[in-house]
């Protein structure tokens, strides 16, 4: 089952990269926040329309419970499934191995929550993971640091800065 979850992430991921293309407003957040292109490249970072049910693109069976377990769709009370990721610009959470196993979204406007990460799944606990370290290892490993951050874009950013060795954790067990 993991590796239905690890190819339907990856497969969102993917779908979100070429939304971000497409997206003049999540380019221009991007943008007027002072990343480059080649780090948003780098970090795979992608955008979630603002649809209910945009990963019907992505996933023409839409009803498939794993899309659920991979923590990409969500059921309200009424039974309707719905994008979890909406109106946000996506950041892939990998593993030590470098496979996509989450993802954490940021709003483009004001809305709350300004980060909203995937649940917990039989492949993400987030007190057990960070993001960046795949990106980071090699200047870790060079320079005998680490630099734990906190949010997504502080990694990004510093990245881009030549701070290499940056993570941010992801539960609160920090």
């Amino acid at each position: 089952m993991s590796h239905i979850l690890i190819d339907h992430l990856t497969q969102a991921a993917s779908f979100y990269r070429g939304q971000l293309r497409a997206s003049h407003r999540a380019v221009a957040y991007l943008k007027a926040r002072g990343l480059r292109g080649d780090i948003a490249a780098r970090y795979g970072l992608g955008y979630a329309p603002a649809g209910f049910q945009a990963l019907r693109e992505a996933f023409p069976n839409y009803n498939d419970r794993a899309l659920e377990k991979a923590g990409l769709v969500a059921v309200n009370d009424g039974g309707r499934r719905y994008d979890r990721f909406r109106d946000r610009v996506m950041f892939p959470i990998r593993d030590s191995r470098g496979r996509i196993i989450a993802f954490g979204g940021r709003v483009l406007g004001d809305d709350k929550p300004k980060y909203l990460n995937s649940p917990e799944t039989p492949l993400f606990e987030k007190g057990r993971e960070v993001f960046g370290l795949p990106q980071a290892r090699a200047a870790i490993r060079e320079r005998s640091r680490v630099l734990v951050v906190e949010g997504y874009m502080d990694v990004v950013m510093l990245h881009q800065h030549g701070v290499e060795y940056a993570v941010v954790t992801l539960g609160t067990a920090c």
